[in-house]
């Protein structure tokens, strides 16, 4: 088998030249490769790989470019996932139908997150479990006895909160380290925007960090408890309870935002250009800027604790089990848990 070290062929031919090319062949044992060098341009493209043994025609090399551009790339697959009461875990491909999921704890779960090809669920006496799928849970070890109430992933990073002021990071949800948040107060919610960590919680606590190991106080102007945060529009909202509303931009300085409602605020969402913030006795509040709020009933009386917008609909849970599903965050039809288990978040991803 002939080693082809190098070989230059230039070809100008016209009537009258117009265009000059050039081809480079490298080869070596096992293949060789073709690029095309435009004069004008400069640049070369990679357009097929042979073997030594058989020569490809133009035909055969222009089959193969094709043939390389229509592969199919593999679908998303979408999933929700729901936590809550003595290790419940619910999964849901379309929020409608839902799965019980052996969670391998008892203990009280509080919030999904997924990143690095991962899904976290943390619960309490500093409970962590893992899955690829949101069907097989593993239990990590967290190195705290905390009640951890919430966790978000962003900038490579998992960022779990909790009682005391816990704070615990991640790059791959299997072993966590203990951070310093400066506040002994109970955390509830956090969010990730504007590279910034957000957590807030206990009588208007807010705690901010670049990279989710050196955390700074900041002044929320109320004692109001937060029980959730998130990052939407270029802004981040606070919930409590009292109907009380926080935003910012840059999580620094917050203002005060009318919701409307004295309810406690427990849960809330952004899709579909649409804001939602759950609470008490099946009320909730929507908002197309965060700014301006309107109360609205979903048709139940089980508090609300959760929601997600995902694949096409609004999804709420709460209490008893409940689970509510909407297409447009106005009708709400109720859907089977097959729990009695309070439920306290649902998440969504479009899982790869």
């Amino acid at each position: 088998m002939k080693k082809i070290l190098h070989i230059l062929l230039i070809s100008c031919f016209s009537f009258t030249i117009t265009s000059c090319a050039e081809i480079i062949v490298i080869g070596a044992a096992g293949g060789a490769a073709y690029w095309y060098k435009d004069d004008i341009s400069n640049k070369y493209d990679e357009f097929s790989k042979e073997s030594d043994e058989t020569e490809k025609t133009d035909a055969q090399v222009e089959q193969t470019t094709d043939s390389t551009i229509s592969e199919k790339t593999p679908s998303s697959r979408p999933l929700f996932v729901s936590v809550g009461g003595k290790g419940t875990i619910l999964t849901s491909s379309n929020g409608t139908k839902w799965t019980k999921r052996a969670s391998g704890s008892k203990g009280k779960l509080r919030a999904v997150a997924y990143g690095n090809d991962t899904l976290v669920v943390v619960g309490f006496s500093g409970t962590i479990l893992t899955s690829s799928d949101g069907t097989k849970w593993t239990k990590r070890k967290s190195g705290t006895k905390a009640h951890l109430g919430n966790v978000t992933y962003a900038n490579d990073t998992f960022v779990a909160v909790g009682n005391g002021g816990s704070v615990l990071t991640s790059s791959d949800g299997t072993t966590w380290t203990k951070r310093k948040s400066r506040t002994k107060t109970s955390l509830y919610g956090v969010a990730y925007g504007n590279n910034t960590f957000v957590a807030v919680g206990y009588k208007g606590t807010i705690i901010t960090s670049s990279d989710g190991t050196k955390w700074t106080k900041r002044k929320s102007n109320t004692s109001v408890e937060f029980n959730e945060v998130i990052y939407a529009d270029d802004t981040f909202f606070a919930f409590g309870f009292k109907g009380v509303i926080r935003s910012s931009l840059s999580g620094e300085s917050w203002s005060k935002i009318k919701s409307g409602t004295r309810m406690g605020l427990l849960g809330a969402s952004h899709g579909n250009s649409t804001f939602i913030a759950v609470g008490n006795a099946g009320n909730f509040i929507t908002s197309s800027d965060g700014k301006s709020w309107t109360k609205r009933n979903s048709g139940t009386k089980k508090h609300l604790r959760g929601i997600t917008t995902g694949n096409g609909k609004f999804v709420m849970v709460g209490n008893a089990g409940t689970i509510l599903s909407s297409p447009d965050s106005t009708t709400w039809s109720k859907m089977k848990s097959g729990t009695s288990r309070h439920l306290r978040r649902v998440f969504f991803k479009l899982m790869e």
